[in-house]
């Protein structure tokens, strides 16, 4: 990093009396991208972790439903409940 001093009239206008630290372009831009990039990673895991979620709670909502059914369709219900599951997992059906 490249320190550069503020000119008087800078430093007044910023209300610093003392040193301080400045950036190159370059340098700004290298790490301004390098914190879009933390951030994007960190969107796209929660919003993973928000679709893990939301298909754990639809599975169990259908395997709620399948305990107040007849055996024939408890059984389809319980395949849904799982084809639900794989599909958070990547899993084929």
């Amino acid at each position: 990093m490249e320190n550069k001093e503020l000119s008087p009239l800078a430093r007044q206008l910023l209300g610093h009396a003392n040193v301080m630290p400045m950036f190159t372009q370059k340098e700004f831009d290298r790490e301004l991208a390098h914190a879009k990039a933390e951030i994007m990673a960190f969107a796209i895991d929660a919003a993973r972790q928000a679709v893990a979620i939301e298909r754990e709670e639809c599975a169990r909502l259908v395997e709620r439903a399948a305990e107040e059914q007849a055996i024939a369709v408890r059984g389809v219900l319980e395949t849904l409940a799982t084809d639900i599951r794989q599909r958070l997992s990547g899993k084929p059906h």
